[in-house]
């Protein structure tokens, strides 16, 4: 029986685990366990400013406000469930001083993650509700003009050291899993060929 599928197989696990390891070899080393995984923490530097840990018990509201700096330029900011269970749910509205409204935004997931075009510097409040069933701790983080800032454009950045190995880790996972994949259907198809073969005898 041939081995060309087995060996193709071999070589996409191989990818596969390469890419884990390049994943795993990118965290942090002051990130010991789940609790610690915060956004803040994984892609230091590139945020402009990070809250403490902010607890809302269930129905609930906090407060957050933020001072831009920056016109004309957009305003990423995002909220993260640091003890995410699942069921937990927020709702955040934005608003600034005068009342103008940002928008309002539903987040059932443990990372939400948004862009504001900000005309002119101004305070933004959020408002968020604890719509979940328990208590949660969360974190926000702003980032202002985000494409332009220092943790993009310098390669050297704590950023930037985070999502290329990560990019790269990616893309040899989806390829270890395809010529995985591909190896898979090769067995079989030797293996029927190798069967049709035998009835022909």
């Amino acid at each position: 029986m041939k081995k060309r599928g087995l060996i193709i197989t071999v070589v996409g696990l191989v990818l596969v685990g390469i890419s884990l390891i390049v994943a795993v070899s990118t965290v942090p080393s002051n990130i010991t366990g789940p609790n610690d995984l915060s956004m803040a923490a994984m892609f230091e530097g590139m945020f402009d400013e990070v809250t403490n840990e902010i607890q809302i018990m269930p129905g609930e509201l906090a407060y957050v406000s933020y001072n831009t700096s920056s016109s004309n330029a957009p305003l990423l900011w995002g909220i993260q469930i640091i003890d995410y269970n699942s069921g937990d749910a927020l709702l955040i509205k934005i608003s600034n001083i005068f009342g103008d409204d940002y928008g309002e935004f539903v987040m059932f997931d443990p990372i939400l993650f948004e862009a504001l075009e900000i005309t002119q510097s101004d305070t933004l409040n959020f408002e968020i509700k604890n719509t979940g069933p328990r208590s949660v701790n969360v974190i926000l983080m702003f980032s202002e003009d985000p494409e332009n800032s220092d943790a993009l454009s310098n390669p050297d950045s704590p950023a930037m050291m985070m999502i290329v190995p990560l990019l790269i880790s990616g893309f040899l996972l989806v390829l270890g899993i395809i010529i995985a994949i591909i190896g898979a259907i090769i067995v079989l198809v030797d293996m029927k060929n190798n069967l049709d073969d035998k009835r022909n005898y």
